[in-house]
């Protein structure tokens, strides 16, 4: 947990300015596609991913360590050449792994946070799970397993792996020539983002494009079909936590819906989207038919309600920092506690950005959940020692907070819908 939480205060400073520089270019160019409250959704979503894993929060059944223990012919030694093997091992494990989350609908509900965004930028690539508490499919390492590679050059190469897909998430990036036949590239990626028929479910590889080929999912990107992005069951929501257990919700109700008991069995299996005969009249659900005309969500927020989410997200940025630095320091259970504190934080400003009236409950519930730490414990997680005053900034902080918070729903929100049932 501790050196994952290093990691990842190293990570997120590069990601957030590559963000910020793609903006700018955009900016520049006169094609922004980086809207910031898209962009304050994905950042907060990479968030709750990242606590969730540096707090330990998911279960493998059946573990690598173990497997090694099981199955290994050889044990190789930590070397250049391990590491290169283990790089393109996890590139399989992560082609099937992305693949069967498209393709199984209970798999879907972890994955579709990531798809949920309807712009294409470095920002979404922060969209991360936060519902999947159980590792399932460690046994696609097996081919690792069985040459010996030590278990904590896996450990060392999924990280990197996995911040290795940054880049391509971008539509200012083109085709990239001979690089096209060998690495997965914006272009690759785009398709594999798009909702547009010819492009549904094709490109999931992560680092090496060949699996694609190889396995008959791969699909160039058509100059006669620009990408269109997002999901075909739209979140309508900025909320992360929200769109991590939509499509469960939806699972879990048409499930208990459905009179035919092998329907109840069989839904959590079946190909993504799939659902009893007749429930989609029976049980309607906004669905996106026409992917060239549609809505996008939440384009007219007041530049009010943008800048104060960014600042909110920013903020929440430094809580974070602060909890990734000191893990040993917070110790258990009390980094629990922190962690829960971020969730709720996160819960409340997408919320508010959502323009729900509930935001001022959640916003108090964060209130009196931070005011009581700072009570109980007498300060803050132990950061007074290199800050005596932090006390009094984060109770002003989150008073602040309240009020802006109330002062939306009383007056901004009320004016919004005022307009709306006028016009």
């Amino acid at each position: 947990m501790e050196e994952y939480g290093k990691i990842l205060i190293i990570a997120m400073p590069v990601f957030l300015l590559l963000i910020i520089i793609e903006k700018a270019y955009g900016i520049y160019i006169k094609e922004d596609n980086v809207p910031l409250m898209d962009s304050v959704s994905s950042i907060s979503s990479g968030i709750t991913n990242a606590v969730k894993d540096v707090l330990g929060l998911s279960l493998t059944f059946i573990s690598y360590e173990w497997m090694l223990s099981k199955v290994a012919v050889f044990h190789m030694e930590s070397s250049v050449l391990t590491y290169l093997i283990a790089f393109f091992i996890i590139d399989f494990y992560g082609y099937w792994t992305h693949r069967l989350a498209h393709q199984i609908n209970f798999f879907w509900n972890k994955h579709a946070i990531h798809h949920s965004s309807e712009e294409f930028n470095l920002a979404c690539a922060l969209r991360q799970t936060v519902s999947s508490f159980v590792n399932l499919f460690t046994f696609l390492l097996i081919p690792a397993a069985i040459i010996g590679v030590p278990a904590t050059v896996i450990a060392i190469t999924l990280p990197i792996q996995l911040f290795l897909q940054f880049w391509y998430h971008t539509k200012h990036i083109k085709k990239m020539g001979f690089l096209e036949h060998i690495l997965v590239t914006p272009s690759h990626h785009r398709v594999h983002h798009a909702i547009n028929p010819e492009y549904i479910d094709k490109n999931h590889s992560q680092i090496f494009i060949f699996w694609d080929k190889w396995f008959g999912t791969f699909q160039e990107e058509l100059e006669t079909a620009p990408p269109v992005f997002g999901i075909t069951r739209p979140a309508q929501t900025w909320n992360p936590i929200r769109i991590n257990f939509q499509h469960l919700a939806l699972l879990i109700s048409d499930a208990w819906r459905a009179e035919n008991w092998k329907d109840k069995f069989t839904i959590w299996f079946k190909p993504t989207g799939w659902r009893p005969e007749n429930f989609e009249e029976k049980y309607p659900v906004n669905k996106i038919t026409d992917v060239y005309n549609f809505n996008k969500y939440g384009t007219e927020n007041s530049s009010k309600l943008i800048y104060w989410s960014v600042t909110q997200v920013l903020t929440t940025l430094l809580f974070v920092t602060f909890l990734f630095d000191n893990i040993a320091v917070i110790g258990l259970p009390n980094i629990f506690i922190y962690g829960l504190f971020i969730f709720v934080t996160i819960y409340s400003y997408s919320e508010l950005m959502d323009s729900r009236n509930s935001s001022v409950f959640w916003e108090t519930i964060r209130f009196l959940f931070g005011i009581s730490i700072l009570f109980y414990f007498g300060n803050w997680f132990g950061l007074n020692a290199q800050l005596p005053i932090i006390n009094y900034i984060i109770g002003s902080y989150l008073l602040i907070s309240l009020s802006i918070s109330a002062y939306f729903v009383a007056f901004e929100f009320k004016a919004k819908k005022a307009i709306l049932v006028n016009s």
